[in-house]
């Protein structure tokens, strides 16, 4: 008799629908539309992107207002990626951040590119590199990635005071 099987390889794959919601297909509406918006909480003032609940977090209400926001920011944190991927369409190693867009309160994530993994740093202002008009769709597709835009950095203190306070 052999002995029993403990573990073994399998690949698989899931395919699903998801369905937005109201705050978030608000968003992706917007960004086919190369802009982005926020949802403004009427109590407390925050400034949430990527259309998430539509809810304040911290006052547990809806939020009352729809606020547009450049497409530029700040790296608020980064990951340097080394590691290969099956299916990979990007050159390694490449950098993903959490970017606190101006006017903002909670950050997205994005890629950061056209400059070296290196260089990225907390406090980097960078712009959103969009797809072309007749390629836009309601996704976060639609910004390419953020690249550096020549400002100077923001200023460290004042970045960590904002995410304390967020």
């Amino acid at each position: 008799m052999s002995e029993p099987v403990e573990v073994f390889t399998q690949p698989i794959r899931l395919e699903y629908d998801y369905t937005p919601g109201t705050a978030r297909s608000r968003f992706l509406k917007n960004l086919e539309q190369g802009n982005l918006v926020g949802d403004r909480c009427g109590r407390c003032g925050k400034v949430y992107v990527g259309g998430g609940s539509g809810a304040c977090a911290r006052c547990g209400i809806p939020c009352s207002e729809v606020v547009p926001l450049p497409d530029r920011g700040t790296v608020t944190t980064y990951c340097i990626v080394n590691l290969p991927f099956a299916g990979a369409t990007i050159e390694i190693p490449y950098t993903s951040a959490s970017i606190l867009l101006d006017g903002a309160d909670i950050p997205l994530m994005a890629l950061i590119q056209e400059c070296p993994a290196s260089e990225v740093r907390m406090g980097m202002r960078v712009e959103a590199v969009w797809a072309p008009e007749g390629e836009r769709t309601p996704s976060m597709d639609t910004i390419r990635y953020f690249r550096p835009t020549g400002e100077p950095d923001a200023p460290i203190d004042d970045l960590l005071k904002k995410m304390r306070d967020a």
